[in-house]
């Protein structure tokens, strides 16, 4: 699938999000989604000792826009900050794929929602279908 304009913008809110939050040991990947409505809902992961405690960014922005009475999503992205380096200013924040759980989550809230992922050829998307297939069924 082609990479849009609106694509542009949501990675360009993801890397924002999380260079403005990013705290070493704590928030390091930021995610946005954009809602069927058009609306951004943008967040970072929460880190914690214990890793099972810790919740992913894209989760947090899916929560984000149901509490906010969204149900459709159109596309998602998460954004990974390397850790600090004092020799490099201005760090590389690289979009990353979503990790199997949120790949599950994001199935479950929408089937047809879209993923940017970075290609070796710059930004690619595809559907979480294609991510997650043969996904688990309760049925």
């Amino acid at each position: 699938m082609t990479i849009t304009t609106e694509d542009l913008e949501l990675i360009h809110e993801a890397k924002n999000i999380i260079k403005h939050l990013y705290c070493e040991g704590k928030h390091h990947i930021g995610a946005a989604v954009r809602t069927q409505s058009g609306k951004i809902y943008t967040a970072v992961h929460l880190e914690a000792y214990i890793g099972r405690v810790s919740v992913c960014a894209e989760a947090i922005a899916i929560g984000k826009a149901i509490s906010e009475g969204e149900h459709e999503f159109a596309t998602i992205v998460a954004v990974r900050h390397p850790e600090i380096n004092p020799e490099n200013a201005d760090p590389q924040l690289d979009v990353v794929s979503p990790c199997g759980i949120c790949r599950e989550l994001i199935s479950d809230y929408g089937q047809s929602t879209q993923v940017i992922l970075q290609g070796e050829e710059g930004y690619t998307k595809t559907t979480i279908g294609q991510l997650l297939p043969q996904k688990y069924s309760r049925s």
